[in-house]
């Protein structure tokens, strides 16, 4: 089942995914994180913010274990969705559950806020990644000097242009 949702994720096919999901929860077969992942990550790529959040809410209600990935595409889907604020959700969730921060965390974090127009949220996220010593790439940096762009912030724009090319970032 896993693969099967995965393959309908990776076609767009997010009704298929779900329904895939209610038919293995309605069997014998144990619901797993990896399946619940491939599924809020198919809701992601077809812009269903809310049900990859309704998806996120069930697996905090069952006893499997909560990892970087599942609240990754939680957090993404609502980036995608252009829903910073409800990004928050799974974000706040990470701290409680102690789930590792990583840059697919932090830069969907930025970006969700960036395209909410929260520019000053975003450079907290981004001062926070580096403050936990997650390592920032160039989709991290741009997102954050995209957020100071959109409101015309060009001077911390260019001063993190800056450190990025004095640093060692990954691209």
């Amino acid at each position: 089942y896993n693969a099967a949702i995965s393959a309908c994720e990776k076609a767009g096919k997010w009704e298929e995914a779900l329904q895939l999901l209610f038919v293995v929860a309605q069997s014998e077969v144990e619901l797993g994180t990896i399946t619940f992942n491939a599924a809020i990550s198919a809701c992601e790529k077809g812009g269903e913010w809310k049900k990859a959040l309704q998806l996120f809410s069930e697996v905090l209600q069952t006893k499997m274990e909560l990892g970087t990935v599942t609240v990754n595409a939680a957090i993404s889907a609502c980036e995608k969705g252009s829903a910073w604020e409800m990004a928050l959700q799974p974000f706040s969730v990470m701290a409680v559950r102690n789930v590792e921060l990583d840059r697919i965390t932090c830069s969907a974090m930025i970006s969700a806020c960036e395209k909410g127009g929260e520019w000053a949220r975003a450079l907290r996220f981004f001062g926070a990644s580096v403050e936990s010593r997650v390592e920032s790439n160039t989709i991290t940096c741009n997102a954050a000097i995209s957020a100071c762009e959109k409101v015309g912030e060009w001077a911390r724009a260019m001063h993190l242009f800056g450190a990025m090319a004095l640093s060692t970032i990954e691209s």
